[in-house]
C-alpha cells in the first residue's frame, strides 16, 4: 500500500511538472516583453514635467496644421494635397537621412495617391542646396528646410542667392574695379 501511495505521488508530480515549467517560461517571457514598470518621466519633477506637455503638443499640432494649410494655398494641383504634402516631405526627409528602403516604400504610397513625382525630385534637389545650413543638433532644422523646399523647390540659400544676384546697374558711373586677389594666391610659391 505504501508503495502505491508513493507511486501515485510521483505520478502527480510528473504530470504537474511539465505544465508548471511551461507556465514559468511563459510568465518569464511575458515579463521580458512588457518592459519596465517604472514611470517614463525621469526628469525628477513629477508635476512640473507634465504641466507643459499638453501646451507644447497643442503648439506642435497647430504648427503642423498651419504648414498643411500653407502648402494647400501656395501649391496648385495635387502637390498641395495634405496626403501628398505629408508623404512627400517624409520621403524627402528619409532620403536625406539615407533610409532609401523606407523612402521607396513611401514612394509607392505617394504614387498611389496620384501625387506628382517630379515635385519630390525638385524638393530633394532644393534640399541639397541647403545642405550646409542643416544642423543635426538643432531639433527641427531638417524638417523646416524640407518644408521650405516643399513649398518653394526653387529656393536658394541666402549666401548663394546674394552671389547670384546681378550687381546694381551703374549708369553713367565708372566701371566697377575687380576685387583684389587673396593674399595666399598672390604670394609666390617656393
Amino acid at each position: 500500500m505504501r508503495r502505491r501511495v508513493l507511486e501515485f505521488r510521483h505520478a502527480v508530480l510528473r504530470h504537474l511538472a511539465a505544465p508548471g515549467l511551461a507556465l514559468l517560461i511563459g510568465i518569464g517571457s511575458a515579463l521580458a516583453q512588457s518592459g519596465d514598470n517604472r514611470p517614463q518621466d525621469q526628469s525628477g519633477k513629477p508635476g512640473a514635467a507634465n504641466s507643459g506637455a499638453p501646451a507644447d503638443a497643442n503648439k506642435d499640432d497647430q504648427r503642423k496644421t498651419d504648414q498643411f494649410v500653407e502648402a494647400a494655398k501656395v501649391l496648385n494641383g495635387p502637390a498641395g494635397n495634405p496626403e501628398c504634402v505629408w508623404l512627400g516631405r517624409r520621403m524627402v526627409r528619409l532620403m536625406w537621412l539615407d533610409d532609401l528602403d523606407t523612402a521607396f516604400r513611401h514612394l509607392d504610397l505617394y504614387d498611389r495617391f496620384g501625387c506628382p513625382g517630379g515635385h519630390v525630385q525638385a524638393t530633394f534637389r532644393c534640399l541639397t542646396r541647403f545642405g550646409a545650413e542643416i544642423d543635426s543638433k538643432v531639433p527641427d532644422s531638417l524638417n523646416n528646410h524640407v518644408h521650405a523646399c516643399w513649398i518653394n523647390p526653387n529656393a536658394q540659400p541666402q549666401a548663394a542667392a546674394a552671389a547670384q544676384a546681378p550687381p546694381p546697374s551703374t549708369s553713367g558711373a565708372a566701371p566697377a574695379t575687380p576685387a583684389p586677389a587673396p593674399a595666399a594666391a598672390a604670394a609666390p610659391a617656393k
